[in-house]
């Protein structure tokens, strides 16, 4: 089975899912595919006891793919550039200072704080645990998801003025994460024998920074190579070139191609590019083209999250240190906003309870799998693995499913959001 024969088996699979859960079960897509794909392996599971063909067809599917490599390397690009192409950039400029923030000092501060509960927490269930592998778990559940929020929070019925702010932080601060886990990662490895603080300080600021200047670079390309012509056909290949030769220069450079991605998207989707630079059929065709591509790869991303289920070594004490972890992850998401919420709440006007939706709110997804996957077995990586799609599917499926619901309860109570 090559790997045309595998992609097309995760075609096949995503659109009829996606069919019955548009057909029949009418959840938003992104948690529909989720749950119609644990059903299905969870039947896999069952039918294997009479015969395990089907179970030994998906498990081949998934022991072929790497997961961790085709999300950060490839999809992530696409999925970011897409969002950050319709996110309004005039918005997220008026919202800088807190998104800046909120997707830097708040993943930190969360990092650490889920990596000390998680360490005296996995004491207490008898699995003794270095502290530097609880802050690994600490880095990679931290960063909200871009591609779960994004899919979600539409159909919330979120405010405006808080939608953007839980969009703007997700789209920086998982590339921020992602530097964060993979600081950590090196020093939990033994590569950090040799680190300094400056060192790791340096590598954070090329990494961030870095991607940050070529994502503009590239976004301003674009912008003038798209100014300069009016053809839409080879005006949606430009931005297409531009994702794909941006991803390969970042790789590179060794600098953060998820950052890239956004700062390239939210330019050439703003409206200065979209008035200077795309006619109305140009604007169209461009704005289809990366629907239907962040469409598909969503389909596809979340079906194959619910496949990695047959990945998972589900031993009682992890299944029981993941829901434990649900808890830890909030409450340390909730105290890593109060600073920032506190300082820029009166000058920028925020909603009430802005903590407690962005908490809510802030969804965890496939990047935090991925990264869990990027574990070796000596950093614990089984455990890890099952607390983290733990949480990430109680975030997916409840969180998901809820936070309009939360919305709606608050404004219930007569409080003004």
């Amino acid at each position: 089975m090559d790997y045309f024969v595998i992609a097309s088996i995760l075609v096949f699979i995503s659109a009829f899912f996606g069919y019955l859960n548009v057909r029949f079960i009418k959840l938003p897509n992104t948690i529909g595919l989720t749950v119609i794909t644990i059903i299905f392996t969870l039947g896999i599971f069952a039918l294997s006891y009479f015969d395990d063909t089907a179970l030994n067809a998906e498990r081949y599917i998934i022991t072929h793919i790497d997961f961790k490599s085709v999300l950060l390397d490839v999809m992530l690009s696409f999925l970011l550039f897409a969002g950050a192409l319709h996110t309004d950039l005039q918005k997220l400029k008026e919202l800088k200072w807190p998104i800046l923030v909120f997707a830097t000092f708040g993943v930190l501060v969360s990092t650490f704080l889920i990596g000390i509960a998680v360490y005296f927490m996995l004491q207490l269930i008898g699995l003794d645990m270095q502290f530097i592998y609880c802050l690994l778990f600490g880095a990679l559940i931290s960063p909200t998801d871009p591609i779960a929020v994004l899919g979600i929070l539409k159909k919330a019925n979120v405010p405006k003025k808080l939608e953007i702010k839980i969009v703007g932080e997700s789209l920086f601060n998982d590339g921020v994460g992602v530097v964060i886990f993979l600081t950590i990662f090196g020093l939990a490895n033994g590569a950090g024998g040799g680190f300094s603080l400056s060192d790791i300080l340096s590598l954070f600021v090329h990494e961030v920074g870095g991607g940050l200047l070529l994502g503009a670079l590239l976004g301003w390309i674009t912008f003038r190579l798209m100014k300069s012509i009016d053809d839409y056909d080879i005006e949606v290949i430009i931005t297409l070139a531009a994702v794909m030769t941006g991803t390969v220069i970042a790789q590179y450079l060794h600098v953060s191609a998820p950052l890239a991605m956004v700062v390239a998207g939210l330019i050439v989707g703003g409206n200065t590019a979209r008035k200077q630079a795309m006619s109305e059929l140009t604007e169209s065709y461009v704005d289809k083209f990366w629907e239907l591509i962040d469409i598909l790869l969503n389909t596809i991303l979340f079906v194959l999250i619910g496949m990695e289920l047959l990945v998972l070594d589900l031993e009682p004490e992890f299944v029981l240190a993941g829901l434990m972890a649900i808890p830890i992850v909030l409450i340390c998401r909730y105290t890593s906003l109060i600073i920032p919420v506190n300082v820029f709440e009166k000058s920028l006007d925020f909603v009430p309870n802005t903590n407690l939706i962005m908490t809510w709110g802030g969804l965890r997804g496939a990047i935090s799998i991925a990264l869990a996957l990027g574990l070796t077995a000596d950093m614990n990586r089984e455990l890890f693995l099952v607390m983290t799609y733990v949480v990430v599917i109680f975030s997916i499926i409840f969180q998901g499913l809820t936070v309009g619901k939360v919305v709606k309860i608050l404004r219930r109570k007569n409080v003004e959001i």
